[in-house]
């Protein structure tokens, strides 16, 4: 197919990426001061001091404070506007490369200082489908082949590297059971989890097999001639938007399911009502820019590709600190009992066995047993994921964490933020400690008979009661 055959695709593209570049700045709006801001739990500006620029560059070494923070945000989220209304790209070829320049440099400064925040394999995604976005040409401009399988290319490692983990880590995708336990004990389930998990173990099964269909094999048909190709893509999104209902993986499978998109040519687009322009062939200038980082990708790629290959894959991981070309991978193991953190405090000045206990809600991780879960994606509550990592290891193991309780007994309304509801609005507690519970889904007959979503049993003590000396 020509190359003038995937303006719409780039459009779509453009468009979607745009959507979920907004989402990414609303969180940082809303979650970076809390997380990460001069008195957050893990200031940036300690980092920044530790970490030379050079290993991890951000425009927050120059001023790391909770000012600059929130106008990098506030300003990534009017760019994702204008790149979304596509304003930018009628004015020309320089404005667009301009915003998308703009956007990509403003996400990586967060990424960049963001520490274990930010460590989640679709920040990078994000940042490397953004950074080749930068080269995809002006409105009237053709779209280059070179950009469209760099795209690809990018959607390819996601699924394939996801794949190989899957086969190469737990068992239970061997023999087709992780179903039987992932609604369940995915980071943060939603209403329809409940529903997923009680399927019937055949369809269970069937899931696993379309799960190494739509991981080892589509991936290869991204290549493919038309309309192979679109075949492959529109796989993918169905395989994505079953893990989207199905879930709340921030904007994993949404980012997916836009990459998916220049897999498709015009025939599958054209009757989206934004008319095309009369195209103009790239000008030699912008085809020897293409041309040259499709082959930076391609010497970037040497990695990444042995990784994938290698017995030792890892996943989700840079090996440039700007996150150009990097690895993916999802879901290498799956938990087999869902082990939660309930924070709870006490106002008594001693805590006794007769102590009645208070628990923070959290907007998104399970609590109180009767809460529905709720429908959080593409939205990402960087604290409840981490809540969730937590849980699967010692509390020294997480810094932040003891951080997250001084702030509680301090009352700190910037942190309390962060969470459903503070169970001592009129003073903070003095006493906190943290209780350690498996959770599991109710049967149909239990969640009819009492209404509760989850049963929980306690298993001991998270982390001691403490106070502020």
């Amino acid at each position: 197919m020509p190359a003038s055959s995937y303006w719409y695709s780039r459009v779509v593209f453009e468009r979607g990426l745009a959507l979920v570049y907004l989402v990414a700045f609303i969180c940082a709006i809303n979650q970076f001061v809390p997380l990460l801001g001069e008195r957050g739990l893990l200031p940036a500006s300690r980092f920044v001091r530790a970490v030379p620029f050079r290993a991890s560059p951000s425009l927050f070494f120059v001023a790391p404070t909770d000012g600059a923070f929130r106008a990098a945000a506030w300003a990534g989220a009017a760019l994702s506007v204008l790149a979304f209304t596509g304003l930018v790209e009628s004015v020309g070829a320089i404005a667009s490369v301009l915003v998308w320049a703009a956007l990509w440099i403003l996400y990586l400064s967060f990424v960049n200082v963001g520490q274990i925040f930010y460590g989640f394999g679709w920040e990078t995604l994000l940042l490397e489908a953004g950074f080749f976005t930068v080269f995809a040409g002006g409105r009237s401009a053709e779209p280059s082949m070179w950009t469209i399988w760099i795209w690809r290319w990018i959607l390819f490692r996601v699924m394939f590297g996801a794949g190989l983990i899957k086969l190469r880590g737990d068992p239970c995708w061997r023999n087709l059971t992780c179903l039987d336990y992932y609604f369940e004990t995915q980071p943060i389930p939603n209403a329809l989890s409940w529903y997923f998990h009680w399927l019937p173990a055949g369809v269970h099964r069937a899931g696993v097999v379309f799960n190494h269909v739509a991981e080892l094999g589509v991936p290869f048909a991204y290549f493919a001639p038309q309309p192979i190709a679109a075949v492959a893509g529109l796989l993918t999104i169905i395989f994505q938007l079953v893990l989207i209902v199905s879930g709340n993986l921030s904007w994993l499978n949404w980012i997916t399911v836009v990459l998916c998109v220049p897999t498709l040519d015009d025939r599958w687009l054209a009757w989206i009502p934004i008319a095309m322009p009369p195209l103009q062939a790239p000008q030699l200038a912008q085809r020897a820019t293409t041309a040259i980082v499709a082959a930076v990708v391609g010497v970037l790629s040497v990695k990444p590709v042995l990784n994938m290959i290698s017995p030792a894959q890892v996943m989700n991981y840079s090996f440039d600190p700007l996150h150009l070309v990097n690895t993916y991978g999802a879901f290498g193991g799956i938990t087999r009992e869902r082990n939660e953190i309930v924070i709870e405090a006490t106002d008594e000045q001693v805590p006794t066995a007769a102590t009645t206990w208070r628990e923070y809600e959290f907007k998104g991780k399970p609590g109180d047993p009767r809460r529905r879960p709720s429908q959080i994606a593409p939205y990402h509550l960087r604290l409840d994921w981490l809540m969730w990592f937590a849980a699967m290891s010692a509390p020294s193991e997480h810094p932040w964490f003891t951080a997250l309780l001084a702030k509680l007994l301090e009352g700190d309304p910037v942190t309390l933020g962060l969470l459903e509801a503070n169970p001592f609005p009129d003073h903070p507690p003095r006493y906190i400690r943290a209780m350690y519970y498996v959770y599991r889904f109710t049967t149909p007959e239990e969640r009819q008979k009492t209404g509760r979503w989850w049963n929980r049993e306690p298993v001991g003590l998270y982390f001691s009661p403490v106070a502020l000396r």
